[in-house]
């Protein structure tokens, strides 16, 4: 069964906006995906063509774009950055001004549905800069009081990114050879895991308003969703 939600995604040219736009597009429940960022992304494919709409913001004069928040049901907030990459003040910059920017504009454009990608072990008090900040925005987020927000806070994310990422990349390679396979809840969250759990999180019901998601909750969402899906195809060939 299909619907008219329309969801808004910031941060979608990164992975974990990549997958979750994915995962949005084939949702037959969204009938458009609105993409804010920095820069358009040429799409090929006639599924990205058809429902997508990207509209192009300078995130540094971010209030000179309030409109291009508007005209969503649900928003997801995926960006971010790391201090090798950044800096530390390019890191706080875009991880704290830009992220808690991105949700004041939402709520003042009427959004009721705000998901923010933080971190495992995000804690504003934390005496390093990571953790800290994704707890500062999470702090300043929550204060907003939107109807409903959905806080995700996966673990080390298991992704082949397109910029290199020497440190991680060995960090990823050695955790997809152990304790991904013997338990992966511990200490990885596959992308697409990542991605189907927070779209589905946009229909699922009974919920708290505020609502942290550590890495155990994000793999039961995903679960519910390919559960769903396998029901689906079983009632498909019984037919």
């Amino acid at each position: 069964m299909s619907t008219d939600k329309i969801a808004l995604v910031t941060g979608y040219t990164g992975e974990t906006g990549k997958a979750l736009v994915k995962e949005l597009i084939s949702n037959n429940q969204f009938k458009k995906i609105i993409l804010v960022g920095r820069r358009k992304v040429d799409y090929t494919d006639n599924k990205y063509l058809e429902k997508t709409e990207q509209r192009e913001i300078d995130f540094d004069k971010i209030d000179d774009h309030a409109e291009a928040f508007g005209g969503a049901d649900v928003h997801f907030s995926c960006l971010g950055t790391t201090r090798g990459k950044s800096g530390a003040e390019g890191f706080r910059r875009v991880d704290y001004d830009y992220v808690v920017g991105i949700a004041r504009l939402a709520k003042q454009q009427g959004c009721k549905h705000f998901h923010l990608v933080s971190s495992q072990g995000a804690n504003e008090n934390s005496y390093f800069l990571y953790p800290q900040v994704k707890g500062q925005s999470e702090a300043a987020i929550t204060k907003m009081s939107f109807d409903r927000l959905s806080i995700y806070r996966p673990a080390v994310l298991m992704v082949d990114r397109a910029e290199s990422r020497t440190l991680e990349r060995l960090a990823r390679t050695i955790l997809s050879y152990t304790i991904q396979r013997i338990a992966p809840e511990w200490l990885t969250t596959p992308i697409d895991v990542l991605g189907r759990a927070m779209c589905l999180n946009s229909f699922t019901k009974d919920r708290p308003n505020v609502e942290i998601l550590d890495n155990h909750a994000i793999f039961r969402l995903a679960e519910q969703q390919s559960n769903s899906e396998s029901d689906q195809s079983k009632t498909t060939n019984e037919l």
